[in-house]
């Protein structure tokens, strides 16, 4: 399965309801229109004091199941 790009764009105050367990998932579009939802832990891989804005890639395995996310160099 191919990776997904989504766009993010999450103040710090969103990222802290994320990290402190709040929600479980990330529910986002794909950059082609794809519901795309992935664990929340997820973000604390690419989490700055400013939150999470940008383009990212998802890597998922051949099931869809999340693996990695990292930023888009774009």
């Amino acid at each position: 399965m191919p990776d997904i790009d989504i766009r993010l764009n999450l103040s710090a105050r969103e990222c802290l309801e994320y990290y402190e367990g709040r929600y479980s998932q990330v529910v986002a579009r794909s950059l082609d229109g794809r519901r795309v939802a992935f664990p929340a832990e997820a973000l604390r891989r690419v989490m700055t004091a400013e939150g999470v804005r940008g383009t990212y890639r998802i890597e998922v395995d051949e099931k869809g199941k999340w693996i990695s996310i990292r930023a888009c160099q774009r």
